[in-house]
């Protein structure tokens, strides 16, 4: 008997399928390859050496989506109608067809990413100029408002000369989209999340929506007890908090205040940080400790290429970008990590997030290329978060690293550790791509930039400048994800996620308890069912991947706000008589 015939218009896209991503695979080696050196050893070379790789895969890019229209015809097969549709949103950044204005694209983005890198700022008093992760260590320990007004505004510099470059990115991208059938960047960036662009936007108000009673209740916590230490004049009793003061350069992680917000008697039992320290241990060690973890659910080690080219601190010789990110440079299994480690609770959890990113490219790397992603890019940011929920007591107990787990009697003090956070990232998370698809769809234009975005941070937020900021500004600059055109909505997302992931985990593990206290450490069976939902990286929708993980096949806060109910209690006694908002 024959084999059936293969229909015309599907060997057609079969081809072309075949072709293009291999095609694709070839140009993405090549620029994983120089944006590596780039971005570990920057130079006026190896930045132009990334442009021009950069330009190479995006033109092919844009030709590939622009070939692919045309055979994406409604009869196709699911998965090949699929591929076909993804490889329109391979890259978040398209150029238009024109040559030139293609080269000039690249080399903004270039440009842009390398004044990041290079950013110093020298703090009043201090010899020498500083890099960021130096300037924030100021944040988290000075209490000296003058101080931390200095530093965060001398950082926040740094954005002024990007802004008549980033204006031109936008006009540019927003070219190269429409070329490839979206109205803008924003519709192009909010399709690959399996709905229709206005149905996602909406989808993340709801989210925002389960949290924000949450949010605020922890916002007014903080700000009343930094009122009372800094007094009304610097801190007032409605409205919202001066940002330098929260600890961290954006004001998206306030877990520097711990020691003088945590609940009498109730403060952590151990610092991991000290822990650490105490035995001696270096950033390689670190990494090992989060390899481990993943050992104990039945993944295979790392390859040793990944302990020989990764880059676990920062070297004295040149300037790199420290920013932590995982690599899979051949998109098989020249997996690696980029991070100048301290040692420190956060960078401990840090690596565990890393290393997820790592686990989960090489489980799909099976997959056709275009399916070699996540099943949506906040569920790659969500798996090592969802993997460091389960960093609890006892899970330091099990690695040698505490003695003896706590007792419930310290849980406030470190659920309040955690929302200090997660849930004060959650708005921030929402509001860097509310603003930039404002931008992108021209909402809000050059002239407005600055005014926009800090009435957006005031909006979702509740905090300000210390000072007024104008127009001569562009504080967006200031955080590393726009200048370097990395799409942010993922890590909202993944907050979220990460708690409905860790339910869903710990619930197949069996066992009982609070989920704060839960780990899945050592847990074979949920080990498996991760491996089952990496392994299906985007060649599924990812309310198929959700399922499969929890049994849910819509995101949804309610693992979070579980995870914190005992916080949320406690907050809410804590803010009597205090009026919620600003």
């Amino acid at each position: 008997m024959s084999s059936p015939r293969t229909d015309p218009p599907t060997l057609e896209a079969e081809r072309f399928l075949e072709s293009a991503e291999r095609e694709l695979l070839d140009r993405s080696i090549e620029t994983q390859q120089a944006e590596w050196v780039y971005a570990t050893y920057i130079t006026p070379e190896t930045e132009a050496l990334a442009a021009r790789a950069n330009a190479r895969l995006i033109a092919a890019t844009v030709a590939i989506a622009k070939r692919a229209v045309p055979l994406a015809t409604p009869d196709l097969p699911g998965p090949l109608a699929r591929r076909l549709r993804l490889l329109r949103l391979v890259l978040p950044l398209v150029a238009p067809s024109d040559a030139d204005e293609a080269k000039e694209l690249t080399r903004i983005v270039a440009a842009l990413q390398g004044a990041y890198g290079r950013a110093r700022y020298r703090p009043a008093g201090r010899p020498d100029p500083l890099p960021l992760e130096e300037l924030e260590q100021i944040l988290k320990i000075s209490r000296d408002p003058a101080q931390l007004a200095d530093v965060w505004t001398g950082w926040h510099a740094i954005g002024a000369p990007m802004r008549r470059d980033f204006a031109r990115y936008v006009e540019l991208g927003n070219r190269g989209a429409r070329e490839v059938g979206f109205p803008d960047m924003g519709a192009m960036w909010r399709s690959k999340y399996d709905m229709a662009p206005d149905a996602f936007a909406r989808e993340v108000d709801r989210l925002w929506e389960q949290v924000r009673p949450f949010y605020l209740s922890l916002h007014t916590y903080v700000r009343r007890r930094l009122r009372e230490e800094y007094g009304e004049s610097v801190v007032p009793r409605r409205g919202p908090i001066p940002a330098h003061l929260l600890g961290n350069m954006w004001a998206q992680d306030w877990v520097a205040l711990l020691p003088r917000l945590a609940p009498a008697g109730s403060a952590p039992a151990f610092d991991l940080t000290a822990l650490l320290g105490q035995r001696t241990t270096d950033p390689v060690e670190v990494v090992r400790y989060a390899e481990r973890f993943f050992s104990s659910l039945g993944f295979d080690p790392l390859p040793a290429s990944f302990w020989e080219r990764s880059m676990f601190a920062r070297p004295a010789d040149r300037d790199v970008v420290c920013h932590a990110s995982a690599w899979d440079l051949d998109f098989v299994d020249d997996l690696r990590i980029k991070m100048c480690i301290d040692i420190d609770a956060e960078d401990f959890r840090v690596i565990h997030h890393e290393l997820g990113h790592c686990y989960y490219q090489r489980a799909y790397n099976h997959q056709p290329f275009v399916f070699r992603d996540s099943a949506h890019d906040g569920f790659h940011e969500a798996i090592g978060d969802a993997i460091a929920l389960s960093v609890t007591p006892e899970y330091l107990v099990r690695i040698g690293l505490l003695d003896r787990a706590p007792g419930p009697e310290g849980d406030l003090g470190l659920l309040l550790e955690r929302a200090l956070e997660k849930v004060a990232f959650l708005p921030f998370g929402l509001l860097i791509d509310q603003w930039r698809w404002k931008v992108f769809a021209e909402e809000i234009r050059p002239e407005e930039f600055n005014r926009s975005w800090w009435e957006m941070r005031r909006r979702y937020q509740g905090v300000a400048p210390p000072a007024p900021r104008g127009e001569e500004a562009f504080d967006p600059g200031a955080k590393y994800h726009i200048p370097a055109n990395v799409p942010y909505m993922r890590y909202f997302l993944a907050h979220i996620l990460q708690f409905q992931f860790h339910r869903g985990l710990v619930r197949g593990a069996g066992g009982d308890g609070p989920l704060h206290r839960r780990s899945i450490y050592g847990e074979r069976a949920a080990g498996e069912r991760l491996r089952q939902m990496l392994s299906m990286g985007m060649s599924r929708p990812w309310p198929e991947a959700l399922r499969a993980l929890t049994g849910e096949d819509r995101m949804d806060a309610g693992a979070l706000l579980e995870y914190f109910a005992p916080l949320r209690a406690w907050l809410d006694e804590q803010n009597d008589g205090e009026e919620l908002g600003w």
